[in-house]
């Protein structure tokens, strides 16, 4: 029984093939330096010290900016690969990392250092959510309604096993080869991509082809316009997605402001390396490999996508509190195993809206929450950062280095509460009057 269960998945995902491989690889590339990055700003920006806030407030600035642009390119890349197709988003986003690590693997600088920084909050734009973004609209195209949550836990699950073997490079590579070979990686993606990389969406020819360049621009605006009212005209008629945009809002909202802040929290109250570092994101990892490939198929069907997402955001909770709380160093490694079950907050949000929308709206759905996660993203800077600094410094009001990420955890009981009254609907079948003609139809099915 066992063994049919998993032909039958595996049966299901082969569509996939040539969109996980290359995300697998990607994952892996991107995760490798993330311990190392917060040892390397350090150095470049406070050399000697223990604790930078320089490199704690440019992270805040970087995701605040990050979060003001991806409100509008987020919706806008869904929209896109609706109507022009998956592939070309995906390469696209796939290829951004490349340049601001092949800078740092060339001069670790300060000045490189900074140049890094603003490369890399571009990269961030174009790509942080929107890869997921589209490849879950990828997914929706091949596989069936009723496979997509398990299609989706994979999608997921194979992030966390690219974070597990990403960190594991990370712990055992010296410093000096890590972007080199994250280069390597990176490059190797779009090309396989470009190669292997089937598309799902049949563009329609445009009737403009020929008209004045002016005007053409001006069409292109308009029909942006119409795309994104449409795309909110979807989520707000939808009970269902309006409550999803919301637990995704607060829980975004918490759970990056720690995100944002984390290592560097643990390298000045512990005094965490690139080695701890990449202990503690592999307990994370290798938990949840099992359970969004394993337990979240077998569960999903059982008690359905609402508890899972409410399970999984009380172990967030737990997880920030954990962590803020934390009186000794074996404490972090407590709370990373409560990702485990928290990690199952995304792929039980991307399941609720994919059951919500209809199939030519995939995109433009998944698009407006990955925006609504954008609008979170860029406020938690504004509080997580100063309030770190705060309470890292020696002139705390009182002795709690965690305190910011306790108070970030508010955010995510509030996001419980609403998940907690989400109500599934199924798609509505009303065309919206903008949005007539669809401009996409799937190529595999």
């Amino acid at each position: 029984m066992a063994g049919g269960w998993w032909r039958e998945n595996l049966r299901e995902l082969r569509p996939l093939l040539h969109l996980l491989l290359p995300l697998c690889v990607h994952w892996v590339a991107e995760e490798m330096t993330v311990s190392v990055l917060v040892d390397v700003t350090t150095n470049a920006l406070c050399p000697g010290q223990k604790t930078c806030s320089q490199a704690i407030y440019i992270n805040g600035l970087q995701q605040t900016v990050v979060g003001i642009f991806k409100m509008f390119v987020l919706p806008l890349l869904g929209q896109l690969a609706d109507e022009h197709g998956r592939k070309p988003l995906l390469l696209l986003t796939v290829s951004t990392t490349i340049i601001p690590f092949t800078l740092l693997a060339v001069d670790q600088s300060k000045g490189s250092v900074y140049a890094y920084y603003v490369l890399r909050t571009i990269s961030y734009i174009i790509s942080q959510g929107s890869i997921f973004c589209i490849s879950v609209a990828y997914a929706a195209d091949v596989v069936d309604d009723s496979k997509r949550p398990a299609a989706f836990s994979w999608i997921t699950g194979l992030f966390s096993a690219s974070h597990v073997t990403g960190n594991a490079l990370a712990r055992f590579l010296p410093e000096g080869y890590i972007f080199e070979v994250s280069i390597a990686l990176l490059i190797f993606v779009p090309v396989y991509m470009a190669l292997f990389l089937t598309e799902t969406v049949r563009p329609t020819q445009k009737a403009d082809q020929h008209i004045p360049l002016l005007n053409k621009a001006f069409n292109v605006v308009q029909e942006r316009y119409y795309s994104m009212k449409n795309a909110v005209i979807i989520v707000t008629s939808s009970s269902t997605l309006k409550c999803i945009s919301l637990v995704s809002f607060f829980y975004e909202l918490g759970m990056s402001g720690i995100s944002s802040v984390l290592l560097y929290y643990l390298k000045s109250a512990f005094g965490f390396n690139k080695n701890q570092f990449s202990e503690i994101l592999m307990v994370v990892g290798v938990g949840s490999i099992f359970s969004q490939i394993l337990v979240l198929p077998l569960l999903n069907p059982l008690v359905g996508e609402k508890l899972i997402l409410c399970a999984a955001l009380l172990a967030s909770i737990a997880y920030g509190l954990l962590y803020g709380l934390a009186w000794a160093s074996w404490v972090p490694y407590l709370s990373a195993s409560f990702g485990v079950i928290y990690i199952l907050v995304k792929p039980s949000t991307y399941a609720v809206v994919s059951k919500s929308s209809n199939s030519a709206d995939q995109g433009k759905a998944q698009g407006f929450i990955a925006g609504v996660q954008s609008i979170a993203s860029l406020l938690s800077p504004l509080a997580m950062t100063p309030l770190t600094t705060w309470f890292l410094s020696s002139n705390a009001p009182f002795d709690c280095k965690g305190f910011s990420i306790i108070f970030a955890s508010i955010s995510m009981v509030i996001s419980l509460c609403f998940a907690w009254t989400l109500k599934l609907d199924a798609p509505s079948n009303r065309i919206l009057e903008d949005n007539a003609e669809s401009i996409e139809a799937p190529l595999l099915s």
